[in-house]
Protein backbone atom coordinates (compact mmCIF):
# COMPACT_ATOMS: atom_id res chain seq x y z
CA UNK A 1 0.00 0.00 0.00
CA UNK A 2 2.76 2.57 0.40
CA UNK A 3 4.35 2.24 -2.89
CA UNK A 4 0.92 3.06 -4.09
CA UNK A 5 1.06 6.17 -1.92
CA UNK A 6 3.98 6.92 -3.71
CA UNK A 7 3.17 6.20 -7.07
CA UNK A 8 -0.33 7.50 -7.04
CA UNK A 9 0.52 11.03 -6.95
CA UNK A 10 3.15 10.95 -9.69
CA UNK A 11 0.76 9.74 -11.97
CA UNK A 12 -1.74 11.66 -11.40
CA UNK A 13 0.98 14.73 -11.65
CA UNK A 14 2.37 12.93 -14.56
CA UNK A 15 -1.19 12.70 -16.44
CA UNK A 16 -2.29 16.20 -15.49
CA UNK A 17 1.33 17.48 -16.98
CA UNK A 18 0.53 15.68 -20.29
CA UNK A 19 -2.79 16.98 -20.59
CA UNK A 20 -2.05 20.98 -20.15
CA UNK A 21 -1.61 22.55 -23.01
CA UNK A 22 2.12 23.55 -24.19
CA UNK A 23 2.83 27.42 -24.65
CA UNK A 24 4.83 28.44 -27.54
CA UNK A 25 7.97 28.94 -26.58
CA UNK A 26 9.71 31.93 -28.02
CA UNK A 27 12.09 31.40 -31.63
CA UNK A 28 15.41 31.35 -32.34
CA UNK A 29 16.69 33.85 -35.14
CA UNK A 30 19.22 32.13 -37.30
CA UNK A 31 21.55 35.46 -37.91
CA UNK A 32 23.11 33.54 -40.62
CA UNK A 33 19.62 32.82 -42.40
CA UNK A 34 17.74 36.08 -41.67
CA UNK A 35 17.90 39.44 -43.62
CA UNK A 36 16.53 42.88 -43.30
CA UNK A 37 17.11 45.39 -46.10
CA UNK A 38 15.50 48.98 -46.88
CA UNK A 39 15.41 49.14 -50.96
CA UNK A 40 14.41 52.79 -52.24
CA UNK A 41 15.48 55.20 -55.80
CA UNK A 42 17.77 57.21 -55.74
CA UNK A 43 17.30 59.80 -59.12
CA UNK A 44 15.08 56.85 -60.11
CA UNK A 45 17.44 53.96 -60.14
CA UNK A 46 16.41 51.46 -57.08
CA UNK A 47 19.31 51.25 -54.10
CA UNK A 48 18.88 48.35 -51.61
CA UNK A 49 21.15 48.63 -48.30
CA UNK A 50 21.51 45.84 -45.70
CA UNK A 51 21.00 46.03 -41.37
CA UNK A 52 24.00 44.14 -40.73
CA UNK A 53 22.23 44.09 -37.16
CA UNK A 54 19.21 43.18 -35.97
CA UNK A 55 17.29 41.49 -33.09
CA UNK A 56 13.71 39.17 -33.67
CA UNK A 57 11.65 37.68 -30.87
CA UNK A 58 9.16 36.01 -32.06
CA UNK A 59 7.09 34.00 -30.01
CA UNK A 60 4.93 31.83 -32.90
CA UNK A 61 2.70 28.70 -32.52
CA UNK A 62 1.34 27.22 -35.97
CA UNK A 63 -1.35 26.11 -34.50
CA UNK A 64 -2.05 29.43 -32.81
CA UNK A 65 -1.06 32.15 -35.31
CA UNK A 66 -3.49 34.86 -34.14
CA UNK A 67 -1.78 34.69 -30.49
CA UNK A 68 1.76 35.48 -31.98
CA UNK A 69 3.99 38.35 -31.00
CA UNK A 70 6.96 39.85 -32.62
CA UNK A 71 9.47 42.32 -31.62
CA UNK A 72 12.23 43.57 -33.90
CA UNK A 73 15.07 45.95 -33.19
CA UNK A 74 17.30 47.32 -35.99
CA UNK A 75 20.84 48.78 -35.04
CA UNK A 76 20.44 51.81 -37.20
CA UNK A 77 24.38 52.32 -37.39
CA UNK A 78 24.60 48.91 -38.99
CA UNK A 79 23.34 49.90 -42.71
CA UNK A 80 25.68 49.38 -45.46
CA UNK A 81 24.87 50.80 -48.70
CA UNK A 82 28.06 49.15 -49.94
CA UNK A 83 30.25 52.05 -49.99
CA UNK A 84 32.02 53.92 -46.75
CA UNK A 85 31.21 57.42 -47.40
CA UNK A 86 27.54 56.43 -48.24
CA UNK A 87 27.06 54.58 -44.68
CA UNK A 88 28.81 58.12 -43.10
CA UNK A 89 26.30 59.96 -44.79
CA UNK A 90 23.32 58.09 -43.68
CA UNK A 91 24.32 58.03 -39.85
CA UNK A 92 24.56 61.72 -39.93
CA UNK A 93 20.97 63.73 -37.91
CA UNK A 94 19.24 64.78 -41.55
CA UNK A 95 19.42 60.96 -42.25
CA UNK A 96 19.08 58.37 -39.42
CA UNK A 97 20.41 60.59 -36.32
CA UNK A 98 22.21 57.37 -35.55
CA UNK A 99 24.27 58.80 -32.77
CA UNK A 100 20.85 59.95 -31.25
CA UNK A 101 18.68 57.32 -32.54
CA UNK A 102 20.78 54.11 -32.34
CA UNK A 103 17.64 51.75 -32.77
CA UNK A 104 14.72 51.38 -34.95
CA UNK A 105 11.89 48.58 -33.89
CA UNK A 106 8.64 47.23 -34.47
CA UNK A 107 6.08 45.51 -31.82
CA UNK A 108 3.60 43.76 -33.09
CA UNK A 109 -0.25 45.09 -31.69
CA UNK A 110 -2.29 42.22 -33.41
CA UNK A 111 -1.26 39.04 -35.49
CA UNK A 112 -4.23 37.58 -37.83
CA UNK A 113 -4.04 34.31 -39.59
CA UNK A 114 -5.35 35.30 -43.18
CA UNK A 115 -4.46 31.58 -44.39
CA UNK A 116 -2.06 28.30 -43.29
CA UNK A 117 0.59 30.25 -45.17
CA UNK A 118 0.20 34.22 -44.73
CA UNK A 119 -0.48 36.40 -41.98
CA UNK A 120 -1.59 39.85 -41.70
CA UNK A 121 0.69 41.43 -38.78
CA UNK A 122 -0.21 45.16 -37.18
CA UNK A 123 1.74 47.19 -34.95
CA UNK A 124 4.11 50.17 -33.76
CA UNK A 125 7.21 50.92 -36.27
CA UNK A 126 9.46 53.74 -34.67
CA UNK A 127 12.63 54.91 -36.81
CA UNK A 128 13.92 57.91 -35.61
CA UNK A 129 11.89 58.31 -32.22
CA UNK A 130 8.62 58.75 -34.32
CA UNK A 131 6.37 56.04 -33.86
CA UNK A 132 3.64 55.10 -36.56
CA UNK A 133 0.89 52.43 -36.22
CA UNK A 134 1.77 49.83 -39.67
CA UNK A 135 0.36 46.91 -40.96
CA UNK A 136 1.46 44.69 -43.62
CA UNK A 137 1.31 40.77 -45.00
CA UNK A 138 3.74 38.24 -43.66
CA UNK A 139 4.51 35.00 -45.81
CA UNK A 140 4.88 31.77 -43.62
CA UNK A 141 7.08 28.44 -44.61
CA UNK A 142 8.39 25.24 -43.21
CA UNK A 143 12.20 24.98 -44.13
CA UNK A 144 13.24 21.74 -42.42
CA UNK A 145 12.91 22.66 -38.54
CA UNK A 146 13.04 26.29 -39.35
CA UNK A 147 9.96 28.58 -39.47
CA UNK A 148 10.74 31.22 -42.38
CA UNK A 149 9.02 34.23 -41.77
CA UNK A 150 8.73 36.67 -45.31
CA UNK A 151 7.99 40.21 -45.78
CA UNK A 152 8.01 43.29 -46.86
CA UNK A 153 6.90 46.66 -45.76
CA UNK A 154 6.29 50.62 -47.84
CA UNK A 155 7.10 53.47 -46.03
CA UNK A 156 7.51 57.51 -46.74
CA UNK A 157 10.63 58.27 -45.42
CA UNK A 158 9.61 61.90 -44.71
CA UNK A 159 6.71 60.58 -42.14
CA UNK A 160 9.89 59.38 -40.20
CA UNK A 161 12.26 62.41 -40.69
CA UNK A 162 14.69 60.38 -42.52
CA UNK A 163 16.37 63.04 -45.12
CA UNK A 164 15.87 66.14 -44.02
CA UNK A 165 16.85 69.75 -44.99
CA UNK A 166 17.76 69.94 -48.62
CA UNK A 167 16.99 66.21 -48.28
CA UNK A 168 13.22 66.74 -48.19
CA UNK A 169 13.37 66.96 -51.91
CA UNK A 170 12.01 63.45 -53.50
CA UNK A 171 13.19 64.06 -57.00
CA UNK A 172 17.20 63.11 -55.85
CA UNK A 173 16.03 60.03 -53.23
CA UNK A 174 12.56 59.22 -53.34
CA UNK A 175 9.63 59.59 -50.29
CA UNK A 176 8.78 55.40 -50.84
CA UNK A 177 11.07 52.81 -48.97
CA UNK A 178 10.29 49.23 -49.18
CA UNK A 179 11.59 47.12 -45.88
CA UNK A 180 12.22 43.66 -46.56
CA UNK A 181 13.04 40.73 -44.36
CA UNK A 182 13.58 37.32 -44.29
CA UNK A 183 13.66 35.88 -40.58
CA UNK A 184 14.66 32.22 -40.66
CA UNK A 185 13.56 30.66 -36.65
CA UNK A 186 13.95 27.89 -34.97
CA UNK A 187 11.93 26.56 -31.38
Amino acid sequence: MQIFNRITPALFAGLWLASAPLQAAPLKTDAAKSTVTAVFKQMGVPVEGKFKKFTANIDFDAAKPDSAKAQVEIDMSGFDLGAADFNAEVKKPEWFSSAKFPKASFVSSNIKAVNANQLTVSGKLTIKGKALDVSFPLNLKKEGANQVFDGSLPIKRLAFNIGEGEWKDTGMVADEVIIKFHVSAAP
